[in-house]
């Protein structure tokens, strides 16, 4: 017969009882926060060098952690001890330590931090564990954990109280270790190709580089407005005329615009550029990337995303890259005759096959809208999609073989883009036609500065921008872009 449950306690009771025992505590002349203690050891490693035979039995340990699971024998405690490499269970008798070290035991909660020293054994189940000899209380919590200490699943708590998620879910954990080192990995690959690594200003007077609503600000001492970045790559391209020819920036990014599943108003983005590149050889610099980084990271080039029973839903194979044209991939999904029908019939097909069109889209704005909701979500496996409209990339270069589009590639994996890169315009009259025109006449919208620094000369060169969070995602079968972002905005309670 199952006994029910004793209520939990009410949060300001257990606070309560966990100040009182740091008052008992710091009575006895023990002061958590100003302790110090230095270990020898992670706790997976004590548990794990043990565990493989790599010492014997007896061998002596210091290790570190916040305790995570704590029952209480009588004359005998038992806690799991864990730091970021992962847990080992501590054994505390009675004997061994004597009857004050081991009141003062009792004292310890779920959350706090300790440093324990003890000898390696296996229990009768089999679990290598440390019997403790010393102990140092190196922080009291005041608050309890969540409820559900492990596997703690209320969305709202884990996105607003990340520690709390950190804490509770080993798994979320680990998808942020990985997150740092996928950045590494990045860092060394274009390090290792002679890349050099540059900071350009997140503050800039005239936002450029990509069509998005700027945050804005304003400085005090300068007596004029600012705008936070929403693009790295008119600050590069001024680098590559000052005669540094491979560069690369990874940085924050900021958009006044809406949140969803893909998208965060502050994110993080690669730029690369490269000088005598193109849109070929950037291609070629992204997929040896996104492999490099997913065999050193992972351990392999074939991403595997699993439910909750482990149970494979989703496969992307990193070993085979595919090419399409852009107008290719429309017609396929639109019609053949896509492109020769009238702007109006276009609309109303676009409206047919189920995409979403603004009363105010422009002809190529309706074709974009086509592919981003219809084709895009299609594309699982890596594809590189070239040729894009030339409305849409005014900073890349005209395709010889047709005008209307330009030398630009998306590379798209599960369903979503990663990475744009383009043959970059380096001609400053063409630049400037184009600018001047997606500006609409707003001459206080173009930057001048960017345009005069072209006129002094920039190499042919390619270019790539790389979101960090979607590439995270992808590598990491992560479902939103929040679950790779250690604190996303959100909404204040």
């Amino acid at each position: 017969m199952e006994h029910p449950q004793s209520p939990t306690p009410p949060l300001n009771t257990l606070i309560e009882q966990r100040r009182s025992k740091l008052d008992a505590l710091r009575a006895k002349g023990i002061d958590p926060f100003k302790n110090k203690f230095t270990p020898d050891s992670k706790c997976d490693e004590a548990r794990s060098k043990f565990d493989k035979g790599e010492v014997p039995e007896g061998a002596r340990f210091s290790v570190a952690g916040r305790i995570t699971a704590h029952r209480d024998m009588g004359k005998s405690i038992f806690i799991d001890v864990r730091d970021q490499s992962g847990r080992v269970q501590v054994y505390a008798q009675k004997q061994a330590l004597g009857d004050d070290q081991f009141d003062i035991f009792k004292h310890l909660d779920l959350g706090d931090f300790i440093g324990v020293t003890g000898t390696m054994f296996r229990t009768k189940t089999n679990e290598p564990s440390l019997k403790l000899e010393a102990f140092t209380i190196l922080a009291k919590s005041l608050r309890p954990p969540p409820a559900k200490w492990h596997g703690l699943e209320d969305t709202e708590i884990r996105y607003r109280q990340r520690y709390l998620d950190l804490m509770g879910n080993p798994e979320v954990k680990n998808v942020f270790l990985q997150r740092s080192a996928i950045v590494h990995e990045i860092r060394s690959f274009f390090h290792g190709r002679g890349y050099v690594e540059v900071e350009t200003p997140a503050m800039q007077p005239i936002p450029g580089g990509a069509a998005a609503a700027p945050f804005k600000t304003f400085h005090n001492a300068l007596g004029c407005e600012f705008y936070l970045r929403i693009a790295l790559e008119l600050y590069h391209k001024r680098l590559l005329v000052g005669g540094i020819d491979k560069l690369f920036e990874i940085g924050k990014n900021f958009r006044n615009e809406g949140l969803s599943r893909r998208h965060n108003p502050e994110f993080t983005m690669l730029e690369a550029y490269c000088a005598f590149g193109d849109y070929e050889s950037m291609m070629e610099t992204v997929e040896a990337l996104i492999k490099q980084v997913a065999q050193k990271v992972l351990g392999g080039l074939v991403i595997e995303t699993k439910d909750s029973e482990g149970k494979v839903t989703k496969s992307i194979d990193l070993t085979n890259w595919k090419r399409a044209r852009y107008k290719d991939l429309v017609k396929e999904k639109a019609g053949p005759d896509w492109f020769d029908i009238s702007p109006a019939e276009r609309r109303q097909r676009a409206h047919d096959l189920g995409a979403e069109i603004g009363k105010e889209y422009e002809d190529f704005e309706v074709t974009g809208a086509v592919f981003e909701k219809l084709i895009e979500p299609t594309l699982i496996q890596p594809t590189f999609v070239t040729h894009l409209p030339k409305e849409l990339v005014p900073l890349a270069k005209l395709s010889p073989d047709d005008p209307t589009t330009v030398e630009v590639f998306e590379c798209c994996i599960n369903g979503q883009e990663i990475a744009p890169g383009y043959t970059e315009q380096n001609d400053p009259i063409a630049q400037r036609s184009t600018l001047e025109h997606q500006a609409g006449g707003e001459q206080q919208k173009l930057d001048e500065d960017f345009l005069v620094a072209l006129e002094h000369g920039m190499p042919p060169a390619g270019g790539i921008g790389i979101g960090i969070d979607r590439l995270c995602m992808m590598l990491l079968g992560q479902e939103s872009i929040r679950d790779v972002i250690l604190f996303p905005q959100l909404k204040p309670k």
